[in-house]
């Protein structure tokens, strides 16, 4: 996984909690997990066909 092992996973969890607290962790989680839903739903939705369109003469 990008070269990160268990211990620098562990040392960054460790630097965010610090940094944001432990209250704010799970509105963060919510708000990725909310942002990463609607990306998804974005993109599968609208299937845009880049074709050009023949002209009706």
């Amino acid at each position: 996984m990008f070269g990160f092992g268990m211990p620098e996973l562990v040392v960054i969890l460790g630097i965010v909690v610090v940094v944001f607290g432990a209250g704010k962790l799970p509105e963060i989680g919510s708000a990725m997990g909310k942002s990463i839903k609607n990306f998804k739903t974005a993109t599968e939705g609208n299937e845009v066909e880049l074709l050009p369109k023949k002209e009706v003469q």
